[in-house]
């Protein structure tokens, strides 16, 4: 019989997987040596001692802008986004007891664009109160979506069914609010709603950064109840779980998450789907696994957006554009599969 190693600190105690903690390390490592590709590759290439340097304010003037300045904000806002986009598609596909339950199929990543377009293209607001946007956009969409699908409490399958549905009239009315903008703002409006990280800077690092670090805490909190809620909701009571509590908590780290990435990058799509399914299958494990699901969008963004930005040289594509096409072949994949097994 295999053991699993168990540590405790005074009253929290958590299972430790060691393939699971082995997949992490080497996500990290793999996440870290992209990183690195990023900065070194390019039209204006450099030895990775010159992208060190670089990195340490060492280098040539050339060095320091290139690789300093224009490549490491850009590589560290998509390991960045791709992690908090990994830890919500988890959270959500946990609670929901489905892989599709993820907040870009669910439309809570389509109520922060919306809410970052009306402060665009309405209120014509800067790039703080645009961030302000999404987030509330994301929560004021996730509140609706609960109390659609609430009775008797909130049931996976039909939070899913009403999330698609918010979907759907969100996107009509995003379409709506660049139909009836000035065309610049319009342009502007839909090269944003395809996901980049683009022109990312330090501002958009620090402002992803501080909604991760308050997402990490609240994960933490919600580590055992995550792992009690998959199975049966009265199996989780009968466990001492507040299942209705810890599911409105896990939402609004979710939507935080998801939001967040909406704000500084765009909807960039998929990676909240994909990321944490091929993170389970990395580790063998069930449950929400959400260090891997990070590291793994950390992963998927990163090596996507080097894609787009190397690939197709001269010209640059929006991560988006790559990871829509990707993510849009797994997921009818997904709902093949799901539909074969009469969950869809």
């Amino acid at each position: 019989m295999i053991t699993v190693p168990v540590v405790k600190a005074g009253p929290w105690s958590v299972r430790v997987r060691r393939r699971a903690v082995l997949v992490s390390v080497l996500l990290l490592l793999a996440v870290v040596a992209v990183v690195v590709v990023s900065l070194a590759a390019g039209v204006n290439s450099f030895p990775i001692p010159r992208v060190i340097a670089a990195v340490l304010g060492n280098g040539t003037p050339a060095e320091n802008l290139i690789v300093a300045e224009l490549r490491l904000p850009r590589a560290v806002l998509a390991a960045l986004v791709g992690i908090a986009l990994g830890i919500s598609g988890a959270i959500f596909q946990q609670l929901t007891r489905n892989p599709l339950g993820s907040p870009d199929v669910v439309g809570f990543t389509t109520g922060a664009s919306t809410g970052a377009l009306v402060v665009l293209l309405v209120l014509h607001g800067g790039l703080v109160a645009t961030s302000f946007g999404a987030v509330a956009g994301g929560a004021v969409t996730a509140l609706l979506v609960l109390l659609l699908s609430s009775r008797h409490g909130v049931a996976p399958l039909r939070l899913v069914l009403v999330g698609i549905g918010a979907a759907a009239m969100l996107n009509s009315l995003n379409s709506l609010l660049i139909v009836r903008a000035q065309v610049y703002d319009a342009q502007s409006a839909s090269v944003w709603l395809v996901g980049n990280v683009v022109g990312g800077d330090w501002s958009d690092v620090r402002l992803i950064g501080g909604i991760l670090v308050l997402g990490g805490i609240a994960c933490v909190a919600l580590w055992r109840p995550l792992s009690l809620s998959e199975f049966s909701d009265e199996r989780s009571m009968s466990l001492g779980l507040p299942v209705g509590r810890t599911r409105v908590l896990a939402i609004a780290v979710g939507v935080l998450l998801a939001s967040g990435a909406v704000a500084v990058a765009g909807p960039i799509q998929f990676i909240a789907l994909t990321a944490p399914q091929v993170a389970r299958r990395l580790t063998g494990t069930e449950g929400a696994n959400l260090t891997a699901s990070g590291l793994t969008g950390a992963l998927l963004l990163l090596v996507a957006d080097l894609a787009a930005r190397e690939a197709f040289q001269p010209r640059q594509l929006p991560v988006g554009v790559l990871t829509g096409i990707v993510g849009g072949a797994y997921l009818a994949w997904l709902l093949g599969r799901e539909w074969r097994k009469g969950r869809a």
